[in-house]
């Protein structure tokens, strides 16, 4: 199974490509972690919100490999804990099909996008700085992995 993050952003600091890989190579050959970036539009102070969204949400959308279960990541969908996000990647791998998360531009995605997509993961209530996301899905993913596998990497207590 091929897991796409397919983000909003290109030309990210250094310190965000490093650890995004830093995660994503852990991964073995039947789980794989695939970053697929979107142009993000450019943003002025006259820059209409709506439309950067729309245009945005199109691209991601546009982008995303034929087949993938469609997954937003978005404040508004559910939270899971680190053992019920590895039953969900679990749940995900049988299923037979690949996986995309989607993570809008700071304007996050547009109502139209969401609509069409198959789910809504929260990573929190609170906000993070756009590039930052990407790092902690990809920390979770592989926590995920991890739990799945009994590696001892994940240390975590199950409640």
């Amino acid at each position: 199974m091929n897991i796409y993050l397919v983000a909003v952003g290109n030309r990210m600091p250094q310190w965000v490509d490093s650890a995004y890989r830093e995660y994503a190579t852990r991964f073995p050959q039947q789980c794989r972690l695939q970053l697929i970036e979107v142009t993000s539009q450019k943003r002025t102070k006259s820059s209409d919100p709506t439309r950067l969204r729309k245009l945005e949400s199109s691209a991601l959308l546009s982008a995303v490999p034929k087949n993938c279960r469609r997954i937003a990541l978005e404040r508004s969908g559910r939270e899971y804990s680190s053992e019920q996000l590895a039953q969900r990647l679990q749940q995900w791998m049988g299923d037979g099909r690949d996986v995309a998360l989607l993570i809008g531009g700071p304007d996050g995605l547009s109502r139209a996008c969401l609509e069409q997509l198959d789910d809504r993961w929260s990573l929190s209530a609170l906000t993070f700085a756009h590039p930052l996301v990407r790092v902690i899905v990809a920390e979770q993913l592989y926590r995920a992995w991890s739990i799945i596998n009994n590696l001892p990497y994940h240390r975590g207590h199950a409640n």
